[in-house]
């Protein structure tokens, strides 16, 4: 049975504005994810249970995003072989610090893959996911590079826009 390239697992539904723009990157790569949500703590049995259903059908990669104590990730990590990327998500008393701290810090042997705070790690962790799947499929390298050149384009068009409203040559 095949499945998605990666698994998008987030702790909470609250969660999902902040997930949501590394499933708009992933779509716009053409890789094939699904999303679930599950908690380490409050469904920690549903949790293996979707870490062994997604690498049964073929999972490259599991994209994990929780806040506060976050455990998702590295709770993910201790029953897969597979890349587990980790995204703490901002929340709490210490505005995500608790969380980064929490994905960022595991036990040698079970590793986790950890990205910035909140949406821009999302997004991140989605790049990283689709270099891992890039590995195999040559279609996704391309996209990558397109959006590589398109993003450096836009970096070139905003100077000219600069030096134009200046009146200056770059």
């Amino acid at each position: 049975m095949a499945g998605p390239d990666v698994v998008v697992l987030m702790g909470s539904p609250s969660d999902w504005p902040a997930i949501r723009p590394a499933t708009d990157v992933l779509r716009d790569l053409g890789i094939a994810f699904r999303v679930h949500v599950t908690s380490a703590h409050r469904t920690p049995e549903r949790t293996v249970e979707l870490v062994h259903r997604a690498e049964a059908e073929g999972c490259r990669v599991f994209l994990c995003a929780a806040g506060m104590a976050a455990h998702l990730a590295g709770v993910v990590a201790a029953h897969t072989l597979r890349p587990v990327l980790g995204v703490p998500l901002p929340g709490g008393v210490l505005d995500g610090m608790d969380a980064l701290l929490s994905t960022v810090q595991m036990p040698p042997g079970i590793p986790v893959a950890t990205f910035a705070v909140g949406s821009a790690g999302a997004r991140n962790a989605a790049y990283f996911a689709a270099q891992v799947v890039a590995a195999d499929r040559p279609e996704v390298t391309e996209a990558l590079a397109a959006h590589r050149r398109r993003a450096a384009g836009r970096v070139e068009a905003g100077e000219r826009r600069i030096a134009d409203e200046l009146g200056t040559d770059r």
